[in-house]
């Protein structure tokens, strides 16, 4: 077989926490596709992929696997995927682009795989045992496999499906829960209600299956700001996820919600609002051992994160240090953060970094009517 034949199919996108993850294809696009806040499958049919068809991208990276291998040979590395096999690979330009997938998630460890695209859980039941089985028929030191699902569609699914699908080596499964308020959720036209988010929820938790909750801190604008952190919570409370992940807001050009501001429908809270409401979110957290994860660039406070209940006051305290500054040192705090050179605001007394950033400060506000937020507000787009 020639090289060029081996290809396999990916989607356009995956969570941060599955960088490592090797990409598999299962359905295309969103069902939804209406989300507000989210142009990233805009214009696209949504189709599940035929069973056999995913089969054959599975043997297609198992044979990517073997000519990889082959490589480690001719090389003189026995067999070994070292780094000097894995540089081969991307430099060979001969090579299709599949191999450089399959040699990153190799260079990564093989351990995992993300089955795409936003929501997996519309085949049947059967049809992911299916490919769930080959996965680890081609794999079998694949220790993760992870997928997005809708939370309108986990409550589609039986415990006892969710206890077959674990137990053919689905590991976890990623939700864009977004809020825990029908206002708010109705607002963004999400397409689901908190009722779907608890009961699916509590199924893939009762199953054993890991569940991933992201919430968007800010998605209810100010006008329901509270109502979105109270609701939320309560949520969260009832489902007790493994993880609650945050993605603080944007209001990306091109959609609903962009035409919404414009329209004065939806006020964005500005970096101290949503950061308010991440606290308001955990403070109301009670019972659940969830894990708190903040591993998005958008996210301002980098260090919320932690293990509920024990970590909860260190969370906690993170955020009041970041309250308690003055305004101008939050401003300057924004800016380091969002220009790359903060990760903590331990980070603001570094004196050499913080006198580059007074001077970057100073020619800001001279040439940006709007200062700083204004500059943050140029930032984040090349973050989206």
């Amino acid at each position: 077989m020639q090289t060029h034949e081996l290809e396999f199919e990916q989607g356009p996108i995956r969570p941060p926490s599955e960088g490592a993850s090797l990409l598999l294809r299962v359905t295309r696009n969103c069902p939804w596709n209406r989300c507000a806040f989210c142009s990233t499958y805009k214009g696209r049919k949504f189709s599940r992929r035929p069973v056999q068809e995913v089969l054959t991208d599975i043997d297609n990276v198992a044979k990517i696997y073997d000519e990889i291998k082959k490589i480690s040979w001719k090389t003189g590395d026995g067999g070994e995927f070292t780094s000097r096999v894995i540089s081969s690979v991307f430099k060979d330009g001969k090579l299709p682009d599949s191999f450089r997938s399959v040699a990153y998630w190799i260079a990564s460890g093989a351990e995992t795989i993300f089955l795409q695209d936003a929501n997996s859980l519309m085949l049947s039941t059967e049809s992911l045992v299916e490919i769930l089985n080959h996965i680890r028929k081609c794999f079998p030191q694949v220790l993760r496999v992870t997928s997005y699902a809708r939370a309108s569609t986990l409550k589609s699914k039986t415990v006892d499906e969710y206890i077959r699908l674990k137990e053919c080596g689905l590991s976890r499964l990623h939700v864009g829960m977004e809020s825990g308020s029908d206002k708010v959720l109705k607002l963004i036209d999400k397409g689901c209600k908190s009722e779907q988010l608890l009961e699916g929820g509590k199924r893939v938790v009762e199953a054993g299956i890991s569940l991933s909750l992201y919430v968007i801190p800010g998605i209810g604008g100010v006008e329901l700001s509270e109502e979105h952190s109270r609701e939320t919570a309560r949520v969260i409370n009832g489902v007790n996820p493994a993880f609650v992940r945050f993605r603080s807001l944007y209001v990306r050009h091109n959609t609903l919600l962009a035409e919404m501001v414009r329209q004065g429908r939806f006020t964005p809270p500005d970096e101290d609002h949503i950061v308010m409401e991440i606290r308001d979110i955990i403070q109301r957290l009670d019972n659940v051992t969830t894990t708190i994860v903040s591993d998005h660039i958008l996210n301002l406070l980098e260090e919320v994160e932690g293990k509920l209940p024990q970590d909860k006051d260190k969370i906690l305290a993170v955020i009041d240090r970041y309250l308690k500054l003055p305004y101008d040192e939050r401003l300057m705090y924004q800016l380091g953060r969002r220009g790359g050179a903060f990760r903590s605001v331990n980070d603001l007394y570094k004196p050499g970094v913080r006198s580059s950033l007074e001077a970057a400060k100073l020619q800001i506000e001279k040439e940006l009517p709007g200062g700083i937020p204004e500059y943050i507000q140029a930032i984040k787009k090349r973050f989206v």
